[in-house]
């Protein structure tokens, strides 16, 4: 059964402090701005995938449930560059045998989770 094409995928976060936030993905993280509407920010991950963040001060964040996952060939390349920008990580790159992935994990301003991975599996699909 055929569905209709999706062109682009949005992941959408909650913060509190939107400046702290725009500072650490556009000033550390490196990430480009595609749009800014006032209480949300949407920064390109690639041509085809975003990721957003929308003030909501009323609204509990529940941060340990969510895993921003980054795939990239050059996973040291990002905690060098991360590292050099003041980043402390809560783990250093490093193989994990079980998901056959290299990774490494940070949190940002509101506490959410960061992996930055490559797949080691050759099963998994290559970027087109």
């Amino acid at each position: 059964m055929t569905h209709p094409t999706i062109e682009q995928q949005i992941t959408f976060l909650y913060t509190p402090d939107l400046v702290a936030t725009a500072n650490f993905y556009e000033d550390i993280m490196g990430l480009s701005l595609a749009l800014d509407q006032g209480s949300c920010r949407i920064y390109a991950i690639t041509s085809t995938s975003f990721l957003g963040f929308c003030v909501r001060e009323s609204t509990m964040v529940e941060n340990r449930r969510v895993i921003f996952t980054m795939v990239t060939q050059d996973v040291d390349g990002w905690y060098r560059m991360l590292s050099e920008r003041g980043v402390l990580f809560e783990k250093p790159p490093e193989f994990n045998p079980r998901y056959q992935i290299y990774h490494c994990f940070l949190r940002d301003p509101n506490g959410y989770l960061i992996e930055i991975q490559r797949f080691e599996d050759p099963r998994w699909p290559p970027p087109t």
